[in-house]
């Protein structure tokens, strides 16, 4: 799986994780009738919600990431694309966190509403940064693929070849693109 693809697939699994515990926890309260919990719910997620926002604020790869780019092994041959297996297997703690908060949701509404605020905080920070690797993958004519692990080894990444891009090339030295050959 590109990792591109596993980004957007990360960044969409968290905003419906965190669209299925608000669901939740808005039932859970109706059947616990505490109202209280909907107005802690509401703030929490707009609290989460900016600084999920703050946090992903910058268009450049996060450290982490920038660090796993870095490290990528290089293989010639693209690697064995199965992507339901790379994400369950990469995004196995998201879900097992929405099955568990979402369980108790009409015992204590509290519980998916916290985890839904982390699950926007997550969404949000990351939501550019497919952005930020796909322009690292065009500098460098190179693409980068989730490798395929054991669930519980850290995340690594191939990298075999792409396609350069030469945008730099085409400008002149002042930046101003070169738009006719006469």
């Amino acid at each position: 799986m590109r990792f591109t693809d596993f980004l957007r697939t990360t960044v969409m699994l968290s905003l419906a994780a965190a669209s299925v515990l608000a669901l939740v926890t808005l039932a859970g309260a109706n059947n616990t009738g505490n109202d209280h919990v909907l107005l802690f719910a509401l703030g929490w997620w707009l609290v989460a919600g900016a600084l999920g926002g703050w946090l992903g604020r910058r268009p450049a790869a996060l450290q982490p990431i920038a660090t796993l780019l870095a490290n990528a092994k290089t293989q010639q041959a693209l690697p064995e694309l199965n992507l339901s297996r790379i994400v369950l297997q990469r995004l196995w703690p998201l879900l097992a966190l929405t099955a568990v908060a979402g369980a108790v949701a009409f015992v204590v509404p509290q519980v998916p509403a916290v985890a839904g605020g982390f699950t926007i905080i997550g969404a949000l920070s990351w939501r550019r940064q497919a952005s930020a690797v796909s322009a690292i993958e065009g500098r460098d004519g190179a693409q980068f693929y989730v490798e395929r692990r054991s669930p519980w080894q850290p995340i690594s990444l191939i990298r075999s070849p792409g396609f350069r891009s030469n945008v730099m090339e085409l400008s002149r030295p002042n930046g101003v693109p070169i738009t006719d050959r006469a």
